[in-house]
């Protein structure tokens, strides 16, 4: 028997197999499906992916589910950011018609002992960047993304461009699985152009301002791209320099050709660039990228 919650016109499962089964129900009505997965803590980002997602298909569902598998660090998935209810209240007046969460054990019934989740590996596009500093990261990304495309099966899924590594992993696995298809979205920024995290809600007043430097320091790479700059190394070194701010600690701030991803920087000019910017300002940990050609 399925346990449902009815928050007026959203509907909220408590399962991953609840989830499967409303999404197969909808799909034999004829609906096509959006959806949007998520670790909670909404802002106008993911509101930005679900008013697309409702949009563009008949109906629209959300997941919330922080996975452990994508953390490194133990410190900070206790540390997410985590409100549910404002979430739930966000979800409903957007239009979002089902939203579904669950546990880990739920996602992996099959698994006796957490600890021996068959952990993916992310793939060609899940080396360098984040692998190196987030080592293991993006593997469980991809872990539970696919338990999630299982969950929902045939559909259109959203996501943020801001993510920009992830969503190249993400993409490689629905091509391998044959479904879904994947959209995604403009990265969606504070009017100082800070890009919207859940991880921002973390910053102190000061410790924002420092991290307002993130995105003109992509700005100052693609000015070097249209003035001609197309050596990977002096478009890395351009960001390096307008982030160095005491309070701010670079993890990376490099390019690489989007449709030819490598682990390290490209050696020969560039025709296509994507810079990617990780930095920890405080304690807390940011990531931002902008495509430099387009």
């Amino acid at each position: 028997m399925q346990h449902v919650i009815l928050i007026t016109e959203m509907l909220q499962l408590e399962s991953p197999i609840d989830a499967e089964r409303w999404c197969s129900d909808q799909r034999h009505r004829g609906e096509t499906l959006g959806f949007v997965p998520t670790m909670g803590a909404l802002h106008k980002g993911h509101l930005s992916l679900v008013t697309r997602a409702r949009a563009e298909n008949s109906v629209c569902c959300v997941s919330i589910f922080i996975n452990p598998l994508q953390f490194e660090d133990r410190r900070d998935y206790e540390t997410y950011p985590r409100d549910t209810g404002s979430d739930l209240v966000l979800l409903e007046a957007q239009g979002c018609d089902m939203v579904f969460m669950g546990n880990l054990k739920q996602f992996f019934p099959e698994v006796s002992d957490l600890s021996k989740i068959d952990i993916l590996p992310a793939g060609p596009h899940g080396l360098g960047l984040e692998e190196k500093f987030r080592p293991g990261h993006l593997d469980g990304v991809r872990t539970i993304v696919e338990r999630l495309f299982r969950t929902v099966g045939v559909s259109r899924v959203y996501f943020g461009e801001k993510d920009f590594q992830q969503t190249l992993v993400v993409s490689d696995l629905a091509r391998e699985m044959g479904y879904p298809s994947i959209v995604v979205c403009p990265t969606v920024r504070e009017d100082s152009g800070l890009a919207l995290s859940s991880r921002n809600v973390l910053l102190s007043q000061d410790d924002k301002s420092r991290a307002e430097q993130i995105y003109p320091a992509l700005l100052a790479a693609r000015d070097a791209w249209l003035s001609g700059e197309r050596t990977a190394g002096v478009l890395s070194a351009v960001m390096t320099d307008c982030l160095n701010h005491d309070g701010i600690v670079v993890e990376y701030a490099e390019v690489r050709d989007p449709a030819r991803w490598t682990a390290e920087p490209p050696q020969t000019p560039l025709l296509r660039a994507q810079a990617l910017i990780a930095a920890r300002v405080g304690s807390v940990r940011l990531i931002d990228n902008l495509r430099l050609d387009q």
